[in-house]
């Protein structure tokens, strides 16, 4: 396998380089590129749902993406350890009757020495607000 730049232990820039790495890919809002970020055995906690695997991540992403329209997010790193990043990040979307959400959230992200994440746990609250109040575009 591959590995995926940068790789642990993290310092402070290639932590950053990290999160806008996956800031960058989950906004092509492409499930399979998204994908293939985590290892083949990846465990998710994503709100209430547990995942695990790559194929069930990205079906995952597969669905998140049908109902999540227009998705626009942006990440911001929190902290960061050796092989370990905590972020917080806000997205904003809008289901298929155009009523717009800004999603808040945090993620606990772990990975391996080829730099693929094999955990991702992920708390995120939803708030409905109007078209003319978002930030992100």
């Amino acid at each position: 396998m591959e590995k995926r730049f940068p790789l642990p232990p993290f310092t402070l820039e290639t932590a950053t380089q990290k999160v806008q790495a996956a800031e960058d890919a989950w906004n092509t809002r492409n499930p399979e590129k998204v994908s293939q970020a985590y290892t083949i055995d990846t465990e998710w906690r994503n709100r209430s749902e547990f995942l695990k695997g790559r194929a069930a991540a990205r079906q995952f992403l597969e669905g998140k993406w049908v109902k999540e329209l227009d998705y626009k997010l942006k990440k911001e790193l929190w902290a960061f350890t050796d092989n370990k990043i905590a972020v917080r990040f806000e997205y904003e979307w809008h289901d298929k009757a155009g009523q717009w959400y800004r999603s808040y959230g945090n993620e606990m992200w772990e990975f391996d020495a080829d730099g693929y994440m094999q955990k991702r746990y992920a708390s995120i609250n939803d708030v409905a607000i109007q078209e003319e109040e978002r930030r992100i575009k």
